[in-house]
């Protein structure tokens, strides 16, 4: 698959390393930013040439929190957060950036300064999103969400899981063949953890074949989250295990990029896997 100028065979499984910018996020919330809360760019340079020493393939910028209960950012802040970073990494590392984000003056903006894959959780439904999206010529990774972060976790609700999170995603591919964006630049994403129970979650990831029917590649991220948190009844910094079994499940059931804090972990595991499919 194309991502701007680089292009990643997806017949292997891609890790996606996560560089949050933003002071509030559930994991690292603040972890790149200086002792007067400015955003440290020699700091976040340090982290992705750590992460693809690890073995990230893919760079995962955001500057807007999503975590249940997140308040909106700013456009002009998110731009902040986001633009500089994003050309510091695509000036230094030969790297593609996907730039988490649902605005639209974010998407031109990144793209301009390097970006090469647009990553949103609301699947281009925020007014001007498309557009953009269809402006820049970036893919676009289409992640289902129920409501928005205030609110999601208010008592989600479906009959079936599978079957409804399949529907939306078919809908927004639709929507984006509609304005121009063509199945070859659209990945998909299940969305666990945004308005979703922990029932909702593990039922969704047993049920990620039926995802694959759609014939795009599936980007999942469960890194850290609080479904791996109420399993094994631990805090945030200590789901690292968790996080990577779950995510070697997913690969097996189709999984194509894996989004994660914890890179070294996950290549570890997914070289292992490799090797035992290959001998086979």
């Amino acid at each position: 698959m194309q991502f701007g100028r680089f292009q990643l065979d997806l017949e292997v499984p891609r890790i996606m390393g996560v560089l949050n910018t933003t002071p509030d996020s559930f994991s690292d919330g603040g972890a790149l930013h200086s002792g007067d809360g400015r955003l440290d760019l020699s700091r976040v340079l340090q982290r992705v040439e750590a992460m693809l020493l690890e073995g990230a393939d893919i760079i995962d910028v955001g500057g807007e929190s999503t975590r249940p209960g997140a308040a909106a950012v700013p456009v002009a802040e998110e731009l902040r957060r986001v633009v500089p970073v994003v050309e510091a990494i695509a000036e230094r590392f030969a790297v593609p950036v996907s730039v988490d984000t649902s605005t639209p003056q974010v998407m031109l903006a990144a793209a301009a300064a390097g970006a090469s894959l647009i990553n949103d959780v609301r699947a281009l439904r925020r007014p001007g999103a498309m557009a953009a999206a269809t402006e820049t010529g970036l893919p676009v990774c289409l992640m289902h969400m129920a409501g928005e972060p205030g609110e999601m976790q208010n008592n989600p609700e479906y009959r079936d899981i599978v079957a409804e999170v399949t529907a939306f995603l078919m809908a927004r591919l639709a929507a984006c063949e509609a304005a121009g964006i063509g199945r070859e630049r659209l990945l998909i994403d299940p969305g666990f953890g945004f308005g979703k129970t922990l029932a909702h979650n593990l039922a969704l990831l047993r049920g990620l074949p039926a995802l694959l029917e759609l014939g795009l590649p599936l980007l999942i991220g469960v890194s850290r989250k609080s479904m791996i948190g109420a399993i094994l009844d631990k805090p945030v910094a200590e789901r690292m295990v968790g996080s990577v079994a779950m995510a070697m499940l997913a690969v097996q059931r189709g999984a194509r990029i894996i989004r994660t804090h914890d890179v070294s972990a996950t290549a570890d595991a997914l070289k292992i896997m490799t090797a035992i499919e290959r001998q086979a």
